[in-house]
């Protein structure tokens, strides 16, 4: 399902760069995926390509929490797209569009990021910092058994992760280390039940700051695992997959700033392989 197969498509930079506590942040984003689909090769489907279209409304909220710096935000998607194939040689073509799979991550910082004023912020001296963080996704999206191709999982998927970020002058490098674990499908398409084995990711990350707020950063994301089952029978499609792209941030004063992103395939085995293009407009507030 190639909405499902945008879950590993992910690359964010500055996932746990520091903010002041008791700030808002409100986003929209909008991102453009298109390319082929690798489906499992035991199934008789062939020549998949998909163009996906997906508009993201997110809040943020940050805090403090035993004296370090946390967050909470909330991401709702609106998805449309275009798929295309060969079922058993027959050409096939759908649209899909509706609401997405709603998410939300809770982020902390371990070490290096204390919860701090807006005042005290702009004081600090840049560390190196560790933080941790756990993202949900809620079966909201639309979905219908008896399709193949669907714009909602139905299913719940969380994600741990731990980030570490190193600032180096103006300078910066991260990664990060996460694992995707799914639940089940019970209502999967022909009455089956679909079951699919953690997906490992990591991210790599280093870029530079010209400016508070304006940045630069090459990014790099590899994930592993991943593997389905449809009533206990595996499938081939074990991922083992690499991206790469570029994002750039640009403040736009009071508090408004956007960001593009870039990314496409480096290796992809199973899943898709696609090139996404993304704009993100994003309002901060509330800090003093």
């Amino acid at each position: 399902m190639p909405a499902a197969c945008a879950l590993a498509q992910e690359m964010e930079p500055r996932a746990y760069s520091a903010s002041p506590v008791d700030t808002n942040f409100a986003l929209v984003n909008v991102t453009r995926l298109h390319g082929s689909v690798l489906p499992d090769p035991s199934v008789p489907i062939t020549d998949v390509a998909a163009s996906i279209d997906a508009q993201t409304f997110g809040y943020v909220r940050t805090f403090g929490v035993g004296g370090h710096a946390a967050s909470l935000g909330v991401a709702l998607p609106l998805v449309q797209g275009d798929v295309s194939g060969n079922v058993v040689d027959a050409p096939t073509a759908v649209h899909r569009a509706g609401p997405g799979d709603m998410r939300v991550r809770f982020a902390l910082g371990l070490i290096g990021s204390p919860a701090l004023s807006a005042a005290e912020f702009a004081r600090r001296t840049p560390e190196t910092s560790l933080g941790a963080s756990l993202t949900v996704i809620a079966p909201t999206g639309r979905y219908r058994p008896e399709r193949l191709v669907n714009v909602g999982s139905n299913r719940w998927a969380i994600k741990p992760e731990l980030g570490l970020s190193q600032p180096l002058g103006k300078w910066f490098v991260e990664t990060s280390l996460g694992v995707w674990l799914y639940g089940e499908n019970d209502e999967y398409f022909g009455g089956s039940r679909r079951e699919q084995d953690p997906l490992a990711l990591v991210q790599l990350h280093a870029g530079y700051n010209f400016r508070p707020g304006m940045w630069l950063a090459t990014d790099l994301s590899f994930s592993s695992g991943g593997r389905s089952r449809v009533d206990g029978l595996e499938k081939q499609d074990r991922q083992q997959n690499s991206r790469y792209g570029l994002t750039f941030s640009l403040p736009l004063g009071s508090g408004w700033s956007m960001k593009f992103a870039w990314a496409r395939g480096l290796v992809t085995r199973v899943g898709g392989n696609f090139e996404s293009v993304g704009v993100s407009l994003q309002r901060a507030w509330g800090s003093q």
